[in-house]
């Protein structure tokens, strides 16, 4: 492809969706925009992005602004015709979405108008999904809510479904990528047209927060075992238990479902190391 682009996304869903893009189908970004370091961990360790690091290791100029609007960003943007956003987790203004004369393009891990929002991939597992795909859409300033270039429904995850986030993660994106390298020739070309989604069947995710992994033991075993897949990186799920005479949290770090029953067979303990959950219990 010889059409520059800007590519935005911060989050491991982009690097292997860049890998993808590079290794089997030779196409790389010119500038990357992702977000600045943060601090990570109980030691709040300044950290880079994902994609940052991505971008180093394949020596492609960076942005990490904390605004978009910033003169500088935007003077830089104004020598591209095309910009790609995938995962990049935050709200691109209007004034950044107009700058391209080929649009913004976006990946979204699911077939919309389903599952707009941050948090499609765990949305799906958690639903036991199974009619899971990928969407390239135009963007407008609002919320996943531009037209549809194409759609790929990955037909063979059905079969493998339930799966950890990461397993899930990790096959949209390749998936994502293959429909992107098809799509941008055509879209370049004009060889390719866009379509309004029908907003009326919308559906919406949320920002996932850390108490969304607690689960109850006594809660419907394979919802549990859902959530449990869902938030597998993170906030992971966990349950609250009186020990010893005391209120203990109880992170679950491996478990399965068989013969209807939600089976834990590793934990970590509040303040201890991870042990199997049958000698916790007995």
């Amino acid at each position: 492809m010889n059409t520059p682009f800007v590519f935005f996304g911060t989050s491991r869903f982009s690097v292997i969706l860049l890998d993808e893009l590079k290794e089997q189908h030779g196409i790389l970004p010119d500038l990357i925009v992702t977000a600045p370091d943060r601090p990570v961990g109980r030691k709040q360790i300044i950290t880079p992005p994902p994609v940052k690091n991505w971008a180093i290791e394949n020596d492609v100029a960076t942005f990490q602004p904390e605004d978009l609007e910033n003169a500088d960003l935007l003077d830089e943007l104004r020598a591209y015709t095309l910009f790609i956003v995938a995962s990049y987790g935050k709200i691109i203004p209007k004034v950044i979405l107009d700058l391209p004369s080929l649009g913004t393009l976006n990946v979204h891990p699911s077939l919309l108008p389903n599952y707009r929002g941050a948090s499609p991939i765990q949305n799906q597992i958690i639903n036991n999904e199974k009619n899971v795909g990928t969407t390239i859409m135009l963007m407008d300033e609002e919320m996943d809510h531009g037209d549809i270039i194409k759609q790929k429904t990955i037909a063979f995850i059905t079969e493998e479904f339930p799966a950890s986030y990461a397993d899930v993660e990790e096959i949209l994106a390749e998936e994502s990528a293959t429909l992107l390298a098809e799509v941008l020739p055509l879209w370049i070309s004009k060889s390719i047209t866009s379509v309004p989604q029908d907003h009326a069947e919308a559906t919406f995710t949320k920002i996932i927060k850390k108490e969304d992994g607690e689960i109850s033991l006594s809660g419907d075993p394979h919802i549990n075992y859902l959530k449990y897949l869902a938030y597998s990186e993170w906030p992971k799920t966990f349950f609250f238990i009186e020990k010893e005479g005391q209120k203990m949290r109880v992170i679950i770090t491996e478990a399965s479902f068989e013969d209807g029953i939600f089976v834990i067979k590793k934990i970590i303990p509040e303040g201890k190391n991870e042990i199997e959950y049958s000698s916790f219990i007995s």
